[in-house]
């Protein structure tokens, strides 16, 4: 070794254990957000699912009483006696000797069971031939602080709906 000079030494210096804390710590906190969101949006696509499944399900029953009631009745407005203007005129308890009945009931039970109160405006539409279901919720766990702050309010900002449009039958042929 030469006089005069030193050695290097070998090693990290405080300054860069330091930065190196800061990156990775910048990249944990990157991770939990992304993972926070990612369970946020798979709540709120597991409550789209539920309202899916009890529009589909009252869609699947509208069709086999109408069919049933048609060919065995001969009753021509069976589709019509399905309309729902909101839950608080679907019946409140249910009857096995009437498929009608028991299925409002049982779609009023439903959608209060998923959305609480939250799905009372949820409602059943007719258009011979055309039926729309429409179901409401409060998707509040999946909604980002961002929406309050944005100035909305918290039940705006949350409010989820979920929509189903089929035919039921065949247009009315008039002679």
């Amino acid at each position: 070794m030469r006089k005069g000079c030193k050695r290097r030494q070998k090693g990290m210096t405080l300054i860069e254990v330091l930065v190196s804390v800061l990156i990775l710590a910048i990249g944990i906190l990157g991770a939990a957000a992304i993972q926070l969101n990612a369970l946020k949006y798979t709540d709120s696509s597991a409550m789209t699912s539920q309202a899916s499944f009890i529009a589909y399900d009252m869609m699947d029953r509208i069709r086999a009483n109408v069919d049933g009631n048609a060919v065995a009745n001969g009753a021509a407005s069976v589709l019509g006696s399905y309309a729902l203007g909101s839950l608080a005129s679907a019946p409140t308890a249910g009857n096995l000797n009437d498929a009608r009945v028991q299925d409002l009931f049982d779609f009023r039970t439903n959608v209060t069971a998923f959305a609480g109160t939250d799905g009372a405006n949820s409602k059943i539409v007719i258009n011979p031939p055309e039926v729309t279901i429409t179901i409401y919720w409060n998707d509040a766990r999946a909604a980002g602080a961002s929406d309050v702050a944005l100035s909305a309010s918290a039940a705006s900002a949350t409010q989820r709906s979920f929509e189903l449009k089929s035919r039921v039958g065949v247009n009315a042929v008039t002679p």
